[in-house]
Order: structure tokens, then sequence, then C-alpha cells
């Protein structure tokens, strides 16, 4: 790199004597220099515009200076404007070449081409401020403004009074002529003030650049100086050295971004001991005032008629002023080392707080973050400069931040206290309590200094009160007032519309209880509640609450029951989950029964009416007698009966008519993205409506119509894999089966024949079954399952997790594959429990050697923590949704895996 900056300037040098030469040789009246004319000037120009244009795209598309771009500059923004001004001044020589204006007269006004190099003043300011970028802030910017124009304004008193002043006098031209004349030197040094001081608070990154573009503007300003010579005189000075002097500037231009070309960085390094270069714009002021003051003295001492000592006075009271603004400039310094100092002082103080210390822009970018951070959130310093603070803030407590910030830009000063939930490195949200207030710092924009508290264990504390507040004690269920604001919550949830599904309550009581407390004692009764309350809670599913009334009374709330139908059966099982075996305390076994009362929700109950309903039915129940009756309190159930019955007949046609159709939800190996097999999935076209499985399988069930039309489901499937097989795609299938389905006649004959007909290997076929049917009658489901193992199908249990009876039916029913329930993956990462929990499935099935497959996934980061847990398969949205049988061919056939 040194080798080609030398024959750069090398060749400058030689080409810059050669033209200067030509002032020596003489070609008619003239010199060879003043023949040639502003020919060659314009030549370099456009040579410097064309290099420096094709350098800014070359830097642009390699992104060569990005270490300039940190610190605030921009070498290819920088080096486009440069080559803007450089074509503008080439634009002007040129035409003054073709004009040939060259004449004492050309002072008189302002010609085609000075307007040209003109408009070059101002491309290479915003070239240059590029490369050395202008104070931040408005102050900061007017004082560097009004520093540069003493500046400029000092040095026009030298130049005017050394070098126009003779000549003015000399010539007696009017005002306006020698305005012209002396609008490139005013102009040239007003620049040359404002880019000079740049060049000491520049980015060391770029500081050759600057220095290089500063040297070739002051030769172009020489030539400018020269040519506003030669306007007014008239006369070539030198031969017209101007040419040579305009030449060089532009070569040395054109030459700039190959003699800063890829430079390694180093350390930036002070100026100045005590850190001066920091009043660059100050110092240039007061020295050029200083010079000028001593220039104008010793003009003015030599003007006849004029005292000596008004000029002396005058001259000593500048200097002692420039003095005093000396001593200002150091008194400055020394402020802002003790800036500096606190600065430190306050890092250090951040670094050794166990808070958290950040300082805010008002947009929510961080300027600062203190070392605790790291260890008190799991963030590396570096991620959390890159984001807003509001990227981590849970979303429901952005509105208190945003109301904050607002606060402070309403020049509300005070400080504010906040209580928001924080993600944490791991994922989880943290509990903090921050207090905000406006941070000042002289020449810099107002920002908020916030300090962090990880409140967390605080927080756990009072929701563990919480939970003792709304909990049993004795079986660990919510209590009475819990389900009390619950069943409030939910039916104002409606009421906005915002809740949907069958809203009920089912309360129920255990049958003899009282007599058994009363004998045994109550420490006796107390795990006999323990132990009902662990078999109520097993038997209930998702969006059910289920709580501890009080006494022997149980209640549940559904909060979005598919139907009425599913709030009956789920009462019925509650039932049967207490007397279907004795209860075992101590060494004595306790059959119990339990009566239970429903109620539903209708449009205008409220929820105390709802609940007092529900154990109004649960009363009746007892009235009757007998234990483990089920009463319903619900007006309207006799018109849902007649619409279920209307609604099995429509099932019966629809069968009958062929108006169901399956569609194929593929199961995807979440290592390889690929397609490994497909869930069947029946849809009933109604009309212009395509109805779910929800909508219609549960009164199938019940008119016993789930047998000819689970029938019609596994032959359809098995024919559409089989013929995918033969076309040499390796894809299983999934059929899903009711109870209903097991127990019906002939059942694992209806499956073989299934598989004759259509051709499809047993070993491709996976049934899938879900807890209920493990609860209902399972000795004969088990041994029908059991026999299809025996054909060669592939058993899976759905919705794994949901009870007990996945785990306590494993060792009875072997199985191939476990489906984890879609709201453990709805959950996952958000609920440390749950996650856990997921984990801990995934590892079971590892360890009874069986496939597991995740449900529902429908976010990335679910896919990524089931890969990290190391679960083989997943099915969802996000990998897929359901479709018709082209969608699989399309999908599957074009042998390309699903991008995850």
């Amino acid at each position: 790199m040194k080798a080609d900056s030398r024959i750069w300037l090398g060749a400058i040098i030689a080409l810059a004597v050669l033209y200067a030469l030509g002032s020596l040789v003489s070609v008619g009246d003239v010199t060879l220099t003043a023949w040639l004319g502003s020919w060659p000037p314009a030549a370099a120009a456009a040579a410097a515009a064309v290099s420096l244009l094709y350098a800014s795209r070359r830097r642009a598309a390699t992104a060569a200076d990005s270490e300039a771009n940190a610190d605030g500059a921009d070498g290819a923004a920088a080096l486009r404007l440069l080559g803007f001004a450089a074509l503008a001044w080439s634009a002007g020589a040129f035409v003054y070449a073709v004009t040939g204006l060259l004449s004492t007269n050309a002072a008189v006004s302002l010609s085609f081409g000075d307007l040209f190099s003109l408009v070059a003043l101002p491309l290479f300011v915003l070239g240059f401020t590029r490369f050395a970028p202008l104070p931040k802030g408005f102050r900061p910017v007017v004082r560097h403004v009004t520093d540069s124009y003493v500046c400029a304004a000092a040095l026009f008193s030298i130049v005017w009074l050394l070098l126009f002043a003779p000549l003015y006098s000399e010539l007696g031209e009017g005002g306006g002529f020698l305005a012209f004349a002396l609008v490139y030197p005013v102009a040239d040094i007003v620049v040359l003030c404002l880019l000079a001081p740049l060049v000491f608070t520049s980015p060391h990154s770029t500081r050759r650049g600057v220095l290089l573009a500063v040297g070739a503007f002051v030769i172009i300003c020489g030539a400018d100086l020269i040519g506003a010579v030669t306007r007014l005189t008239g006369v070539l000075p030198a031969g017209g050295i101007e040419y040579p002097v305009r030449f060089v500037g532009f070569a040395l231009l054109g030459c700039l971004p190959w003699l800063i070309r890829d430079r390694a960085g180093t350390r930036p390094r002070r100026i100045t001991g005590r850190g001066l270069y920091r009043f660059a714009p100050e110092i240039a002021a007061c020295g050029a005032l200083f010079v000028a003051a001593v220039v104008l003295t010793i003009g003015a001492l030599r003007v006849d008629g004029l005292a000596p000592v008004l000029p002396l006075a005058a001259g000593s009271a500048v200097i002692v002023l420039l003095v005093r603004m000396s001593g200002l400039l150091e008194e400055n310094a020394t402020l802002s080392r003790m800036v500096h100092t606190r600065e430190q002082h306050f890092h250090e103080l951040a670094k050794n707080s166990g808070d958290v210390i950040l300082i805010l822009d008002f947009d929510g970018r961080i300027f600062y973050v203190s070392a605790g951070a790291a260890e008190a959130f799991g963030y590396r310093l570096d991620d959390l400069l890159t984001e807003p603070v509001t990227a981590i803030v849970h979303p429901e407590d952005l509105p208190q931040v945003k109301r904050a910030m607002a606060a402070f830009t309403q020049d509300d000063s005070e400080g504010i206290h906040l209580r928001l939930r924080v993600r944490a490195g791991d994922g989880t949200w943290r509990h903090t309590e921050s207090t905000a207030s406006l941070y000042e710092q002289p020449g810099e924009p107002d920002r908020l200094l916030v300090t962090t508290r990880d409140i967390s264990a605080q927080v756990a504390l009072e929701d563990q009160v919480n939970h003792l507040t709304f909990h049993d004690g004795i079986t660990g269920l919510p209590n009475r007032a819990y389900l009390e604001e619950r069943a409030r919550e939910v039916l104002v949830r409606r009421e906005r519309g915002q809740a949907e599904g069958e809203i009920a309550a089912i309360f129920l009581d255990l049958d003899g209880f009282t007599a058994v407390n009363d004998s045994a004692g109550h420490t006796f009764g107390d795990y006999l509640l323990a132990q009902a309350g662990r078999r109520l809670r097993a038997t209930t599913d998702s969006g059910v609450t289920l709580s501890r009334w009080g006494g022997d009374e149980f209640a549940v709330l559904i909060e979005h029951g598919p139907n009425a139908q599913h709030v009956v059966d789920l009462a019925e099982r509650l039932i049967r989950s207490i007397s279907a075996d004795p209860f075992q305390v101590a060494d004595r076994e306790v059959v119990l029964s339990a009566s239970a009362g429903v109620a539903f929700a209708d449009s205008v109950v409220e929820s105390g009416e709802l609940l007092r309903n529900a154990d109004m039915a649960l009363a009746r129940a007892k009235e009757m007698g007998g234990g483990g009756r089920l009463e319903i309190y619900a007006a309207h159930m006799h018109a849902k009966v007649v619409g279920r019955l209307e609604l099995q007949t429509e099932l019966r046609q629809a069968l009958a008519n062929g108006d169901f159709l399956l569609e194929y939800q593929p199961v995807v190996d979440l290592e390889s993205s690929q397609v490994t097999a497909v869930e069947a999935l029946v849809r009933w076209q109604r009309g212009d409506e395509r109805v779910l499985p929800e909508g219609f399988i549960g009164p199938a069930e019940e008119s016993g119509l789930i047998t000819p039309l689970g029938e019609w489901i596994l032959r359809e499937a098995c024919e559409k894999v089989a013929i995918w097989r033969a076309s040499d795609w390796d894809i299983a299938l999934s059929v899903n089966l009711s109870v209903k389905q097991i127990l019906a006649p002939r059942f694992v004959e209806t499956v073989a024949g299934a598989l004759a007909d259509s051709g499809l290997p047993a070993e491709v076929l996976t049934m899938e079954v879900d807890e209920e049917v493990l609860l209902e009658s399972q000795g004969e489901a088990v041994e029908r399952l059991a026999q299809l193992r025996r054909l060669g199908v592939r058993l899976a249990i759905d919705d794994f997790g949901m009870g007990y009876a996945s785990l306590a039916h494993l060792r009875e029913l072997r199985v191939d594959t476990i489906k984890i329930d879609p709201s453990f993956i709805r959950d996952l990462g958000t609920d440390g429990t749950v996650t856990l929990l997921t984990h801990t499935i995934i590892r079971l099935g590892q360890d009874l050697g069986v496939q597991v497959v995740a449900e529902g996934i429908e976010r990335s980061e679910q896919l990524e923590q089931l890969r990290s847990m190391g679960c083989g398969y997943g099915q969802g949205f996000l990998v897929a949704r359901p479709m018709v049988a082209d969608g699989v061919e399309a999908l599957v056939g074009g042998e390309a895996g699903i991008p995850l």
C-alpha cells in the first residue's frame, strides 16, 4: 500500500512539474501553460470525478469502510459527493476552455462556468462532512458555525490587507468590480474555515482521507486566489501558474480513494495532552483572530494621519481578550475532565451495584447498560445494545412504558416508578421494579436513567400468599372464593364476545361421607377428600376449573365446553371416578358414590345464579336418593336434545349421499423436515359449509353412526395411501378410533379386511386411541387393541399426558407411538411446569423406545424447543395444515421436505 501511494504521489508531482515548466516556454505572445489554458485542469477534474464515483460504487458494494461507518462516517457517500463536486469543477473548467473567458472584464460579472465552480463548493462540503461529521446537537453546531465565521473573517482581513488592498488602491475600481473578483476567495475562505477544524475531531478511521481532502482543497483555494489576482490585474502571474496549481489540486483529489484504500485501523490518539483538540473550532478562531489583530495593528500604524496609540490600544485589547478566551478554553477543558471523571465514577458505581442501571434514548434504544445485567438477566451486553428495551418488555406492560416516555417528553422531570415483566436470557419472564428519571449531559441529548431490580422472588412470595388465599389446604384445589371470581370473569368475557362454547357448572357431593367422617374422624376424612380431589382432577381436562366448594362438595366450572352433551358426559365420568374403586386410607377400604347437579349458563344468567342453579340441581339429585344420580337444571335442554336428534338424521343422510371427505395432515420428521406419515381427518361437506369433526363426531357416536363412518374413513384412507406407496412414496397412515368403534362387533376383522382390500401393509397403519378409550370398558378394549398389534398394526395413544390412564395402561397395552396433547405444546416455553412435563414425556417415550409426536406446533419457538428436547416428530399448523389428497401429492410427490 505504501509503494502504491508513493507511485501515485510521484506521478502527480511529475505531471505538475512538467505542466509548471510550460510557463517558461513561449508560444507566440503567451507561455505554453497559458496557451493550454483550462483544458488540463478540466481533464484532471473529470478524471477525479470518474475516480471518486467509481471508488464510491466499489466501496458501497464491498462494505469496505464498515469501521468508518461505526464511527459515524460514511465513506461511500463521501466519495460520491466529492465526485459530484469534481464533476462540477470539471464542467466549469470546460466552459472556461470553450468560451476563452480570461480577461479583466471577466470580473465584472459571473460567467456560466463560475456557476458550475460555485456549485462544486457545497457538494465538497457535504462530501467532506461524510468523512468528518459535524458535531451532534443544535448548540454544538451553532458554536462550530460561529467560530468558523470568526476564523473566516479574521483570515479574510489578513488576505485583504496583505494582497487585495494594494491592488484595490492601484486599480481604483468600484465596489461592484471588486465584489465579483472576490467571490472565489471569500467562498473558499468560508468553506476552509468551516471544514479545517473538523480534521481534529474526525474519526481516526477516516483521518487520512480527511487530511488529503483538505490538502487538495487548500491547493484549489490557492489557484482561486491567483485567479482572483488575474481578474483584478488582467495579467497571468508567473506565466499562468494558476493552471498547474489547480491541476495538482484536482489530481490529488482524484487520487484520494486510492491513497486511503484498505487502511488498517489503529487506536485513536489524543492530539494534545489535555484534550484541547475537542475545542478545535475555538482554537482555530482564536489563532486566526490573533494573527489578524497583529497584522491589522501593524497595518494601522502605517496609515498616515492616525495616532499610533489607537491601533496599539485596540490591538492589545484584542490580544488580551484572546488570552482570556484561552483561559476559558482551559477551564472548559477542566470542566470536561470533571464530567468525564463523574461519568467514570457513575460507571464504577453501576458496575458494583446489585441493581441493573440503564441509560435510554427516548425511542427506547439502550445507550448504556451496566455489567450487572448479564448476571441478573442472563444477557450479553452486546445483545442488549442491539435492540430497543421494549423488545424485552412483556407486551401487556408496554402501555406503561409508553406513558412513562410521554410524561418525560412533556417536561415532567419527576421520577417514575414502574413494575414490569422483563424477558430474561433463558426466555422466562422476570418481575422487575424500576425507577426512571431524566438524565442530562452537557452537549448531549436528554436521556432517561433507569434503575431496575429483579423482584421475582418477592412476586413469587406474593403469589404463594394468593395461592393460599384462593386454594383449599386439604385438596390443593381452588376454593369457593376462587371459583366464584372465575365464574364472574368467564361470564363477563362472554358478554364482551371474547368467549365461545358452552358455559356450565357441575356440583358434586360425596354420598355417605358425613357418616364416614363422623365414625373415623376428621383426619381420616381429610385423607379421603384429598384422594377424591386427585381422582376428580385426573378426570377433568383443559378449559375446566375444579374446586372444593366446601365440606364434601366439589364444584366444576366448564368455561368453553363444545356442547351440552359434553358437559353431561363429564359429569357422568366424575361420578364414575368416585365409585369405580374403593378409597384406600391407612388399612381401610371405603366405598363411596357421588351425586351431581348440572346447570347451564344462558345469555342472561349471572355467575351467582349459575352456581346456585347447579347447587339446586345437586340438591334435587340428593333428594331422589339412591346415590350416583345426576340432575340437570337447564330450561333449554329440551330444545338442544331435539336439535341433536335432527343433526343425527342429517348425518345418516350425509353418509348415504357421500357428503363426507378426508383431509390429511402431514406428520414430519423434525430432524430432516421430511413428511413420514399423514393423519386422516374426516370433514362433512354440509352444503357450502365444511364442518370439522367437533361439530358432528359426538352425535355420530350417540347414534351409533360412528361405526359405519369410521369404517368408511379407514377404507378410503387405506386405498389412498396404498396408491401413494405404489408410486414409491415411503409414507405411513394414522387413523383415529373411538371407543364405540373398538367395541363394535367384528372390529378387528373390519380392519384386516380394509388392509387386505387396499393392499396396504399392516405395519404402515397406525390406529390412534385417546385416554377415554382406555378408561371405558378397558379390559375388552385393551384386548381388541392387542389383537390389532398381533396383525402388525401400530398403536398410538392420542392426547397423551392429560390424565393417569396413559401411564396406567402402558404396562397392559404396548404402544408404538405417543402423541403429546396440544395443550402442552401451546404453553411450551411460557409455563415452566408444562415445559418440564413435556420434556419428561419425551424422555419417557425415548426410554420406552416408542415414537413421540408433538401435536399442535404453531410457533417457531415451540419447534426449536421440541428439537432441543429430542422430540422426533411433529404436526401442527406451523408444520403443515390439513389438506386434501391433491395437496399431499403436491407436497410429498415433489420429494421436497417442509422448510422448518
